[in-house]
């Protein structure tokens, strides 16, 4: 079950809901954008923790800075980087060891951001990162991304853009199309957590 818990990040406190399954393995997941109503009540965010959990990881799934009951204020990708990290640390102290980062959306665009990962992320997951909307490092490489998932019918993360530009940040990253989704998922999120959780059954 889901507990709620608050972590701190450059001298702000951040709301999360942790639900802790195992002693090692955990994933970390982060919110769409804050300014079009993005917060870890997101029902993508919501289908991602039910993956995780099914497979038995430990879960955290918090506000970035300024979005609900987190202080702060919006920060334009900067400090909800730190946020990021200042959630592995939690993590961390819980005493995970091994930590998949998640992002849909705005989170995966600020995980995309990030230059310098710790040692103990085993990987990065990203939902439909946001290519046609916000921009990305131009020769952009991540060495820990594992998996891309976007809609057929998503304009923010189009297919088209996302099948070239994923082979370059990671050409061993696996790419997966949900059939008939938008941006938003509604009435595919089953689809969704299918490939997720068939990813976790194959990479443990």
């Amino acid at each position: 079950m889901e507990t709620k818990v608050t972590f701190i990040s450059e001298h702000l406190a951040l709301e999360g809901m942790y639900n802790k399954l195992s002693e090692n393995h955990g994933a970390i997941i982060t919110h769409p954008h804050p300014l079009y109503g993005g917060d870890m009540s997101n029902p993508v965010v919501e289908s991602l923790v039910t993956s995780f959990n099914k497979k038995r990881y430990t879960t955290l799934r918090f506000n970035f800075r300024g979005v609900g009951r987190s202080e702060g204020t919006y920060d334009e990708g900067t400090g909800e980087q730190e946020d990021i990290l200042a959630a592995v640390v939690f993590l961390l102290d819980q005493g995970i060891t091994s930590i998949y980062l998640v992002g849909y959306s705005f989170g995966a665009w600020v995980l995309a951001k990030i230059k310098k990962l710790p040692v103990e992320i085993s990987g990065e997951i990203f939902i439909s990162p946001p290519v046609a909307l916000l921009p990305y490092e131009k020769y952009l490489t991540l060495p820990l991304l594992k998996l891309v998932i976007t809609g057929e019918d998503d304009e923010i993360a189009p297919v088209e853009i996302l099948e070239n530009t994923v082979a370059d940040w990671n050409p061993a990253c696996r790419f997966a199309i949900v059939d008939f989704a938008d941006h938003f998922y509604y009435g595919c999120f089953k689809s969704l957590e299918k490939i997720v959780t068939d990813y976790l059954s194959n990479n443990f």
